[in-house]
């Protein structure tokens, strides 16, 4: 597919010389470019969720009876001093 795109001119430059260099055309450059970063994002995306999100639906569904301990003077006696 044909189509056009506006790349800073430094980029450019230093795009068509590393083509030239290696033989290649820009466009195989710039296709390689933007199959690497489509491959990085859907890694991205498909990685494992972490246990914030897999634990999120259990938060506070057990009462230790113990309130916040940030909110009892007693634990925060001292905190942000040296």
């Amino acid at each position: 597919m044909k189509t056009t795109l506006e790349i800073p001119t430094d980029l450019y430059r230093e795009t068509k010389a590393k083509a030239a260099m290696e033989g290649r055309k820009v466009t195989d450059l710039v296709t390689e470019g933007l199959r690497l970063v489509m491959r990085v994002t859907r890694s991205a995306s498909a990685r494992a969720p972490s246990a914030y999100d897999l634990l999120r639906g259990g938060r506070g569904c057990v009462n230790s009876g113990v309130r916040d301990l940030a909110t009892h003077p007693r634990h925060m006696e001292g905190f942000g001093r040296e």
